[in-house]
């Protein structure tokens, strides 16, 4: 893949909001695929400190927890993520 990350967005956002990856204190969260159904644990999480080594981590199946205002953040999984490069 080209280019440098510029955005990743969720393909079909809750109520039409904007939603973007929850960038927290410890970096992007995301949830390891290894972990199954348990992937959205907190101690299952993963975290990176850029958006293209969080676009790297979805493109091996990892899940990104994404939030918009008024909305509580959500683990999306990758089928729904679209990642944008430059």
């Amino acid at each position: 893949m080209a280019g440098k990350v510029i955005r990743i967005e969720r393909i079909s956002p809750r109520g039409g909001v904007t939603e973007e990856p929850d960038l927290t204190e410890r970096g992007y969260c995301l949830g390891n695929p290894m972990f199954g159904a348990k992937k959205h644990h907190a101690e299952n999480a993963v975290f990176v400190n850029t958006l293209e080594e969080a676009a790297e981590l979805i493109l091996k199946g990892f899940s990104l927890r994404m939030v918009s205002k008024d909305k509580r953040a959500s683990l999306i999984s990758p089928k729904s993520l679209r990642i944008i490069r430059e």
